[in-house]
């Protein structure tokens, strides 16, 4: 944006100025990859307030140290600038932190011990969520049933979500609650799991997951600080200073300005609202990228499709282990005209449009879309973004450089999926699966970031998985479709200025310049220079945000 680059290069030039005045705080000593081609690497680093004001070698940097001076030695370590997650739950995560954790259940026994031994600690009637369970872990893996966990939890409705949010396992007292039964009928763009006779079996999919939700009692808003001041710990744990919410609902934003006004924010946040409620923002006049360098909004997710792991997303084939279906438009697909109508308005208003599409149609189709939007509104820095873009066909790929699309992508979600993904579309279908060689080598952009709840919010995993593309079971030690494998440098970038350029935000973040603002990252290994199979090894040792150390690893 011509706005943006202007308020950048008088930042840059108003900040070299006051680089003659002593410095809050000093880098020194350290390996430092800037992001910036212009400046890639550096020994040190001058921060004033929340801006960097120098960055280059030691000698030059130790000039700017006064008497008030906090000087960190970082002894040859590497640091790189703060990552930015480019696609999160964030309240939900935090939330999910408290509850039962169900990851790594190898079992359906140790599955149902676990959510035991967690209902038996809550007051009756007390609901239990989130979980993030995967029954791909499972040998068979068999969807879980509400007869398996019923009789550990009489008193405490239970409705716990797959790691990809895209199905739930509800007992029998929450189906009751929510009045689910036989006959109840699946909605568009949801499905009801039922047994040989009818039965549902307590899963539900996608849409279907609507019954239950509207009768879970929403949190108080004190819940919900608590839950972001989790995940905000969470974030600095590991080196996240920025994350892009999926899910900022306007009670959420609620929670967010409240944080703002009380200095405790210690993330930059940037909100999504549903696109399904695009109008609402164009009313007030809300504009992409409205708000400070701590919140904005003026974005709006959408939904295509389901996921992989639960049949859901959109295919034009067949799944193979499931052949009766290709897959499920999500419920804002019904009928297309709706979604391809959303885009349009919105993007009409100024809003800037995300939608999640997993499966190959999927992406076809909001592909598609984006254009007939840009067509009739014209042409403008709009940055439409494809969320997980994860399924391509490889026909499709060179449209998002040509049409000026964000791939918003998630690494780990490549060496998860990848232990089971060839089991549901095979090897062919597999070659256009998180293509991230091909997306970058047709010159698209790429945006990285974790999904978090849906997993783990920690960026040298996904620099990890991105870069080595080893499946998590350690079966593929070359690498699953290792020829979409990219290098450390443009896993970083991706991270940072390629989230910050999804965000409107490339000019006050991203790359460790002068009078960019000051969040950094230190790291306990050169992740340039390792084997890349140890960057799964590498933590991160101390985090600064808006010029502040904001967590240092004991």
């Amino acid at each position: 944006m011509k706005i943006g680059l202007i308020l950048f290069c008088w930042l840059a030039l108003s900040f070299s100025a006051l680089a003659q005045i002593p410095a809050d705080l000093v880098l020194l000593n350290g390996k430092i990859w800037t992001v910036n081609d212009k400046q890639p690497e550096a020994e040190a680093v001058a921060i004033l307030g929340q801006r960097i004001v120098a960055v280059g070698a030691n000698a030059d940097i130790r000039k700017l140290i006064g008497k008030t001076t906090k000087v960190i030695d970082l002894q040859g370590k590497r640091a790189v600038p703060g990552f930015n997650d480019a696609h999160v739950h964030f309240l939900d995560g935090g939330a999910g932190l408290a509850s039962v954790q169900l990851r790594d259940a190898k079992t359906p026994e140790e599955f149902r011990k676990r959510i035991g031994e967690f209902a038996a600690k809550l007051p009756k009637g007390r609901w239990v969520l989130n979980g993030n369970w995967d029954h791909e872990n499972w040998t068979p893996a068999n969807l879980p049933t509400r007869q398996l966990i019923d009789a550990v939890t009489p008193d405490n409705p239970v409705f716990i979500n797959r790691l990809d949010g895209h199905m739930c396992l509800a007992n029998s007292l929450a189906l009751k609650l929510a009045g689910v039964t036989r006959e109840t009928k699946d909605p568009d763009g949801g499905t009801i799991v039922r047994d040989a006779q009818g039965e549902p079996t307590g899963v539900l999919k996608d849409a279907a997951m609507n019954f239950v939700y509207k009768v879970i009692p929403a949190p108080s808003e004190d819940e919900m600080i608590e839950a972001v001041k989790a995940a905000m710990k969470y974030a600095a744990e590991n080196g996240v200073t920025s994350v892009q919410d999926m899910s900022a609902a306007p009670e959420v934003l609620a929670v967010y300005q409240r944080l703002l006004k009380q200095g405790e924010l210690t993330v930059r946040i940037s909100g999504h609202q549903p696109l399904a409620e695009w109008q609402r923002l164009a009313r007030v006049g809300l504009k992409a990228g409205f708000g400070n360098d701590k919140l904005q909004v003026g974005a709006l997710k959408g939904f295509a499709d389901g996921s992989l792991g639960s049949t859901t997303a959109l295919f034009f084939a067949p799944y193979l282990d499931d052949p009766k279906t290709a897959g499920l438009p999500s419920d804002e697909m019904f009928p297309e005209s709706k979604m391809r109508e959303r885009i349009l308005g919105a993007d009409k208003a100024g809003l800037q449009v995300a939608v999640h599409a997993i499966g190959d149609k999927a992406n076809q189709t909001i592909l598609d879309f984006f254009a007939a939007a840009e067509k009739q509104n014209g042409a403008r820095d709009r940055r439409f973004r494809i969320e997980h873009a994860q399924h391509l066909r490889l026909a499709e790929i060179k449209r998002f450089a040509g049409q000026r699309v964000i791939a918003s992508m998630q690494p780990y979600h490549a060496i998860d999926d990848g232990r089971w993904a060839e089991n549901r579309i095979g090897p062919e279908r597999a070659k256009g699966t998180y293509a991230f060689r091909a997306l970058l080598d047709a010159g698209a952009v790429l945006a990285f970031g974790s999904d978090w709840f849906v997993a783990p919010m920690e960026p040298l995993m996904g620099i990890y998985g991105a870069v080595t593309r080893r499946t998590l079971d350690g079966k593929r030690p070359q690498g699953w479709v290792p020829e979409q494998k990219i290098s450390v440098a443009e896993a970083v970038k991706a991270y940072t200025y390629g989230s910050a350029y999804a965000s409107f935000t490339e000019a006050q973040k991203g790359t460790l310049e002068v009078g960019k603002l000051a969040d950094l990252v230190v790291l306990s290994a050169d992740i340039f220079k390792i084997n890349p199979v140890e960057i799964e090894k590498a933590r991160v040792v101390l985090t600064i945000f808006d010029g502040k150390v904001v967590y240092e690893r004991r």
